[in-house]
């Protein structure tokens, strides 16, 4: 039973790393850059859900699609402004602009709003259920049951529209979908805004589960969703999925039957294991690559 009780607050902690780490591997897969500021993304977006909840009042949908819509823009800009003029540039130039944007938002967000750590408004009122020796929240259920929806809408709108098709040519060869007629650097705006979404609306569900959200959320919330991603298979969608389900479960377990001093250490030897036993991922497939 206590195993079960663990399990459910697992998968709630992991639908959230799974949003986040679903921008990770989305725009790896376009654009082979780790995105180092997504973690930042993700708490903007928590910031945005607060103050929306803040003006209209606690109502968790508004605060959810507002704080997407905020975060899609607030992505492409990015992109457009810091990362497109480095598209030809050695990754590393990318990767520690991506670095400076994270301490930007980080920053911007100390200065202009606070510094301290805020209470996340109640945006619906929490409930609790018992069965048997298991007791669990209605935000419980409500937290996976809006990450598989999103995932669910992500996958159909990756497999079955227009710019989803796009992003997949673009994704396996960036030259030849541009001479098929792609704007490939619309499509690259589009994964942008979409990763950036799903990582606000991680942060509203983290402020709706957790009601607790400080500037530096995203630094720590980041780096375990990155760690999902390549876990799962980075570049994979549901591999993306599955990794953020068992990081979250892995560090709800480890805090409650060991210490919870492990409880940040476990994803990083989730990492080492993945990279000595499988680099490519639980999904991921060996590809040969030409030097």
């Amino acid at each position: 039973m206590e195993f079960l009780q663990q399990l459910i607050n697992g998968l709630s902690l992991g639908s959230i790393y799974a949003l986040i780490a679903l921008g990770y591997t989305m725009v790896y897969g376009i654009v082979r850059l780790i995105n180092f500021a997504h973690g930042d993304i993700y708490m903007v977006g928590a910031y945005i859900g607060y103050h929306v909840a803040k003006v209209i009042g606690p109502r968790f949908f508004p605060a959810l699609f507002i704080a997407m819509v905020g975060a899609a823009l607030l992505g492409v800009t990015i992109e457009k402004l810091a990362y497109r003029p480095l598209r030809n540039a050695p990754r590393i130039a990318a990767l520690t602009t991506a670095i400076g944007v994270s301490i930007f938002l980080e920053n911007a967000v100390r200065k202009w709003i606070s510094p301290n750590f805020l209470a996340f408004p109640e945006l619906m009122e929490r409930k609790t259920y018992q069965i048997g020796e298991i007791t669990f929240s209605n935000i419980q259920i409500i937290v996976p049951c809006v990450a598989a929806v999103l995932v669910l809408l992500l996958q159909y709108i990756v497999l079955k529209t227009k710019p989803g098709k796009a992003m997949r040519a673009v994704a396996l060869d960036k030259d030849c979908a541009r001479l098929m007629g792609i704007d490939v650097d619309r499509i690259i705006s589009i994964t942008f805004a979409l990763g950036s979404s799903l990582a606000a609306a991680a942060g509203v569900l983290v402020g709706l589960a957790y009601p607790r959200i400080d500037p530096y959320m995203g630094v720590m919330a980041g780096l375990k969703a990155f760690v999902s991603a390549v876990l799962g298979g980075i570049g994979i969608i549901p591999g993306a999925a599955l990794g953020g389900m068992m990081m979250g479960v892995a560090e709800v377990m480890a805090v409650h039957f060991t210490n919870s001093a492990f409880k940040d250490a476990v994803a990083f030897v989730i990492l080492i294991i993945v990279l000595l036993v499988k680099p490519s991922g639980l999904l991921g497939k060996y590809v040969s690559e030409k030097v």
